[in-house]
């Protein structure tokens, strides 16, 4: 199926979708930087560029999207060039099953938020990213 919309138009719209500080992300280090945690967003030196990251106590924290990473609730090939969409959303999932296997084998505490969990209960996200990272100081 053909692109419905011009070449520049759909650049422009991909222009637009953010890699880091999305709106998710936004939120959810907002909300604990209120409760007091302390953290890097986006660390470049660490693998897959954890969207938070606390090193001190080897913590790692990704926030993914449903549709990029292919969730199986939400997650979905658009109608249209659906080979290219086909094999980026799968890279995308392979990718982040790697990241996730490095962390673990590097003894790291690793959690992946998804997209929907946030929107659906956010205060009950926060709730289980803050014992996430506590339980983790503790080991």
């Amino acid at each position: 199926m053909a692109d419905r919309i011009t070449p520049d138009a759909r650049s422009k719209i991909m222009s637009a979708v953010r890699a880091t500080h999305t709106k998710l992300e936004d939120r959810i280090t907002a909300e604990l930087w209120k409760h007091g945690i302390r953290f890097r967003k986006n660390t470049l030196d660490l693998l897959g560029k954890p969207d938070i990251a606390i090193k001190k106590y080897k913590v790692v924290i990704f926030i993914d999207s449903c549709f990029w990473h292919s969730c199986e609730l939400h997650g979905r090939i658009p109608k249209s060039n659906v080979d290219y969409w086909a094999k980026k959303l799968s890279s995308n999932k392979q990718r982040d099953i790697a990241v996730t296997s490095h962390y673990n084998d590097h003894h790291w505490n690793i959690l992946r938020i998804w997209e929907h969990e946030i929107k659906s209960d956010f205060s009950g996200t926060i709730a289980r990213i803050i014992d996430f990272i506590n339980k983790s100081k503790a080991i």
